[in-house]
């Protein structure tokens, strides 16, 4: 089986709507994409969770799939009369039926966190198998060790935990810096994130690992104070969570926090101050790590 793919550039004005339309009228699927990615002139649009995005790429391009024996002259033509547009230039190709799954596995290799601690996709043999390898395959929930913040938070967990600290990981997607965390040795540990799907992908994420943590939603934090609170998630919620998360650090205790790009670590560094003592920021691929030692 084959589809047919159509590729047609639409300013920012009408690119939503014509994606819909075009649904509509027998597109099989619709996505826009800024035409310009990967150029100096990408535009980035998105924002932080829980912010509205209002905008979209100035100049986008809307991929849509058509099966095999669609007309997509016509489809288009439909589409741009109920929009009240012109015909648009378009480009067809063919995209072959694959196998998708392992096409996608093929994208996600071993990762090194460091000599002793990789993430490994259970698909594949892992590299060093005397290592710490935490298998972990992408999926729903966000973490997988690909990500500079995540990285971050992953070599600091590798450098300094000792073994038997207690740790909190507050936005912990799939959990794996919690899994991380206790196959490093730490003691009782404890995610948390606001995602039943990340709380469902986390306890399967440590079933897999062969690691015991407990995690739950927001409400299930009961008040209690950890050794270690690390917290990936980004600048907005890092600054309302302020007061919430030094709460959790018992004195001479550590936070680590990450999401933060590099343009934001000073600002953050400030807020956090008002409780701890904190190191100099790390930066990763224009992301930062923050992390610091709460005063008595």
């Amino acid at each position: 089986m084959a589809w047919l793919q159509a590729t047609i550039q639409a300013d920012s004005a009408v690119a939503e709507r014509f994606a819909d339309v075009l649904m509509d009228v027998g597109a099989l699927s619709a996505s826009i994409e800024d035409a310009l990615a990967g150029t100096a002139e990408e535009q980035p649009i998105f924002g932080e969770p829980g912010e509205p995005v209002d905008q979209m790429w100035q100049h986008s391009l809307i991929n849509c799939l058509f099966a095999e024996d669609a007309d997509v002259a016509a489809m288009v033509a439909v589409a741009a009369l109920k929009c009240g547009l012109p015909l648009p230039q378009y480009e067809l190709g063919r995209v072959e039926e694959q196998d998708w799954v392992r096409l996608t596995q093929s994208q996600f290799d071993p990762i090194r966190i460091s000599s002793r601690l990789w993430i490994t996709p259970t698909w594949h043999q892992s590299p060093d198998p005397a290592a710490i390898n935490l298998q972990l395959d992408p999926g729903l929930a966000f973490g997988t060790g690909s990500h500079p913040t995540t990285r971050l938070c992953l070599q600091w967990l590798d450098e300094q935990i000792k073994g038997g600290e207690t740790v909190l990981d507050y936005g912990c997607g799939s959990g794996i810096l919690a899994i991380a965390a206790l196959k490093l040795g730490a003691g009782a540990t404890r995610g948390i994130d606001i995602d039943a799907q990340a709380v469902r992908a986390s306890i399967d994420n440590a079933a897999q690992n062969d690691v015991s943590a407990d995690f739950g939603l927001p409400d299930s934090l009961l008040p209690g104070e950890y050794d270690v609170v690390v917290a990936n998630i980004l600048a907005n919620p890092l600054r309302l969570l302020g007061g919430l998360l030094a709460g959790h650090v018992r004195a001479g205790g550590r936070i680590v926090l990450s999401g933060i790009l590099q343009e934001q670590a000073e600002e953050l560094a400030a807020i956090y101050s008002q409780w701890f003592d904190m190191d100099a920021p790390v930066f990763d691929d224009g992301w930062t790590r923050l992390s610091g030692v709460k005063r008595g």
